[in-house]
C-alpha cells in the first residue's frame, strides 16, 4: 500500500511518498529493506537530518539571529569535553537572562584551523547580549536569517533547510553525543496523519501542492521514500521545480 503524509514546517512543506504493509494500513510504519548495517545507519541519519531542517524551519524567522563564536587564543579548547563544558554554562547563562529565547548550539572544528568553535541560532535575545555574554572570544556573523534563500538560482523565500544542514553536518564521532543542543521550547512541525493514495506519484507526476504553496524539489531514497518539497509563495518570487 502507498500512503502519503504531508508536513509543514515554516515557509516548507513536505508531501511524503512511502509503502505500508496492507495489513499494517495507512498509519503503519515504511516498508524498507536495507542491505546491511551501513544502509539501516544512513537511514537512521537521514531521519535525524530532517528532524533537525524541519525543527529548524518551523522554530525560527527572520528575526532569529545567526551567530559564529570563536576562541581567542587564551581562552582555546583543544577536545570537546572541554568545549561542551563552556558550551553548556554559556548556554545556562542565555537562558537565565532570557527564560524565554530559543537557543540552539553547534559545535564544530575549522578546515583550515583545525580549531574549535561553536555556531549559535538564537530567537528571543538581541545581537548585543550575545556579543557581550560570550566572553571566550570573537563573535561572528552576528546577524539575522535572510527573507530570501537562493537555491540553484530559485528564491525559495525563508526556507533554512541549507543553513539547517550546513550546521548539522558540524558534528563529527570525535564530538560524540548529541548532533546539536537546544532549549526544550523549540517549536514542533506540523504532521499530518498520512493518507493511502492510489496514484504513481513521480517527478514528472507530484501530489497537487497545498494551496499558496509551489513544488520547488523532488527528492528520492534508495529505502523507496519520495520526498517533494513545497514552498510558501511570496508575491514576486518565481520559483520553479528542481529535480535532485
Amino acid at each position: 500500500m502507498k500512503v502519503k503524509r504531508r508536513i509543514f514546517a515554516g515557509a516548507v512543506c513536505e508531501q511524503v511518498i512511502y509503502s505500508v504493509s496492507d495489513r499494517a494500513g495507512a498509519k503503519g510504519k515504511p516498508v524498507l529493506r536495507f542491505k546491511d548495517d551501513e544502509e539501516r545507519a544512513s537511514h537512521r541519519i537521514g531521519i535525524a537530518r530532517r528532524r533537525h531542517a524541519r525543527i529548524f524551519n518551523e522554530t525560527f524567522t527572520t528575526e532569529s539571529i545567526y551567530s559564529t563564536l570563536t576562541f581567542a587564543d587564551e581562552f582555546e579548547v583543544h577536545t570537546f569535553k572541554e568545549a561542551r563544558k563552556v558550551r553548556d554554562n554559556f548556554y545556562r547563562r542565555l537562558r537565565y537572562h532570557y527564560p524565554d529565547a530559543v537557543i540552539a548550539i553547534y559545535m564544530g572544528r575549522g578546515k583550515s584551523t583545525n580549531r574549535i568553535h561553536f555556531h549559535l541560532v538564537t530567537d528571543g535575545i538581541p545581537e548585543t547580549s550575545i556579543i557581550s555574554q560570550w566572553t571566550y572570544g570573537i563573535v561572528q556573523h552576528c546577524t539575522k536569517l535572510r527573507s530570501e534563500n537562493i537555491y540553484d538560482g530559485n528564491n525559495c523565500g525563508a526556507d533554512y533547510t541549507g543553513l539547517a544542514n550546513y550546521l548539522f553536518n558540524h558534528w563529527t564521532a570525535e564530538q560524540g553525543g548529541h548532533y546539536y543542543k537546544i532549549s526544550n521550547n523549540y517549536k514542533r512541525p506540523v504532521i499530518e496523519e498520512p493518507k493511502e493514495v492510489k496514484r504513481n506519484y513521480s517527478s514528472l507526476n507530484p501530489p497537487k501542492p497545498p494551496k499558496g504553496y509551489e513544488l520547488v524539489e523532488c527528492t528520492s531514497t534508495t529505502f523507496g521514500l519520495i520526498y517533494f518539497k513545497y514552498i510558501r509563495k511570496n508575491k514576486g518570487n518565481d520559483i520553479q521545480m528542481r529535480l535532485l
